[in-house]
């Protein structure tokens, strides 16, 4: 049981982060009022690199639709994890699982 809570938290806590960061990063490409998106153009500024701002945007839009789905995709594995001695939803309810009508 406690390896059971601390996926279930950490595969959680992952989960909305990657959430939370990939919705600022798709913010980051469409509004040129980001925070995120003014700190990574004067950091490239900074280092003397010069991106188109199309170039930028779509490389903020890819990462993170990326990282929104890397999210889900942990949210959906921790949600399937089971400790010993838990069953299946459908064998904890007490209902019939034979779908003869």
């Amino acid at each position: 049981m406690p390896l059971y809570k601390v996926v279930t938290v950490f595969s959680t806590l992952i989960a909305v982060v990657s959430v939370v960061f990939g919705f600022m990063l798709l913010d980051a490409a469409t509004l040129n009022v980001s925070f995120l998106g003014n700190f990574v153009r004067s950091v490239l500024a900074f280092v003397g690199l010069q991106i188109a701002d199309g170039i930028l945007s779509t490389v903020f839009a890819a990462v993170g639709l990326a990282i929104i789905a890397f999210g889900a995709g942990v949210y959906i594995i921790g949600t399937r994890f089971r400790a010993r001695g838990m069953g299946k939803y459908q064998e904890d309810s007490g209902e019939d699982s034979n779908n003869n009508g």
